[in-house]
């Protein structure tokens, strides 16, 4: 079972989005389950759980983990294929954001557009790579910092733009033979706030 995978089939990520087939890849995502024994976690009869089952293991969500025979029946156990997913903006290609239509980097909704790019196509370059089963060269940096004042983050931002810009002018060869370009991408946002626990 893989960590995470990409949807990019708009169909699959209709399936995907459904409740009770988020609620069946959840359970299956813990450990191999057959229909009869989903049924009583999620509440619902059998044949309606084998009815989502047929829709997810389609369209590659979930698969066959092995058979059990039970009385005269064999039961299916079925397993997820990943247990998280995230959806491509590719399932909704047509209307998918497109950060060179406008370019402000002090815009949120550029951000958002951006991440939907990395999303995309990172997303893409996984399933290549699995298809040709080769490893993928990516680095992702995640930190978090305090900033005593919207000065001090406007001072922060000034200097990793430069120390960033610095670095790629550095190693930036765009006439070498054989090199292979990278698209750089880092952001800078709020963390969002956990609401806090309510004890009883």
């Amino acid at each position: 079972m893989l960590d995470v995978t990409v949807i990019e089939d708009p169909e699959a990520a209709a399936v995907s989005l459904d409740p009770i087939r988020a609620r069946l890849l959840a359970e299956l995502a813990a450990g191999p389950a057959s229909a009869a024994m989903l049924a009583g976690k999620v509440g619902l009869p059998r044949q309606k759980v084998n009815y989502h089952l047929k829709a997810l293991e389609r369209h590659g969500l979930v698969e066959l983990a092995g058979e059990r025979r039970k009385g005269n029946v064999t039961e299916r156990l079925m397993r997820a294929t990943a247990a998280s997913y995230v959806i491509s903006p590719l399932a909704l290609a047509a209307v998918q954001p497109d950060p060179e239509r406008f370019r402000d980097q002090l815009s949120a909704r550029w951000l958002l557009a951006l991440g939907a790019r990395l999303v995309r196509d990172v997303g893409s370059l996984v399933t290549g790579a699995t298809k040709a089963r080769k490893r993928l060269a990516t680095y992702a940096l995640d930190g978090e910092v305090r900033f005593a004042s919207a000065a001090e983050r406007a001072a922060f931002i000034q200097e990793l733009t430069a120390g960033v810009t610095g670095l790629i002018r550095k190693y930036d060869a765009p006439d070498a033979e054989g090199g292979r370009d990278h698209r750089i991408v880092v952001a800078v946002h709020p963390t969002l706030k956990t609401e806090p626990e309510i004890s009883e």
